[in-house]
């Protein structure tokens, strides 16, 4: 067996879309994914599953219908299950995503920028 690490930055410099999360990596059931985020995102929620977000450079902002959260990087946040919540940015935030395979970044929103799933880079 051949071990070797995943290197963040090299995996995040081969795409450029926005909102369109890549699979780096799978634990068990759940897919490690790396997404490039600005502007606005679309109201959301995911009603089976918690939702982390990870930033790994720039910052972020979560609306909820009750308030807002920032998200800088080397923060997380964790948006519960069921939750509805608007992620967008400023200027462009890397992210990374842990969450089981299979789930739909919209949620059961039907949007132009629902992402196809179990891309890998």
């Amino acid at each position: 067996m051949k071990y070797q690490s995943i290197k963040l930055h090299e995996k995040l410099s081969k795409f450029s879309d926005h909102w369109s999360p890549k699979v780096i990596g799978e634990m068990n059931d759940y897919q490690f994914k790396l997404v490039k985020i600005v502007g606005d995102f679309v109201w959301h929620d995911h009603q089976d599953t918690d939702e982390v977000f990870i930033v790994l450079e720039g910052e972020m902002f979560i609306d909820f219908r009750d308030g807002r959260v920032q998200v800088s990087q080397g923060e997380m946040f964790i948006v519960p299950k069921g939750v509805e919540h608007k992620p967008f940015a400023h200027e462009e935030c890397h992210i990374m995503l842990v969450e089981p395979r299979g789930v739909v970044n919209t949620g059961g929103a039907e949007s132009e920028l629902t992402a196809v799933n179990d891309i890998w880079i």
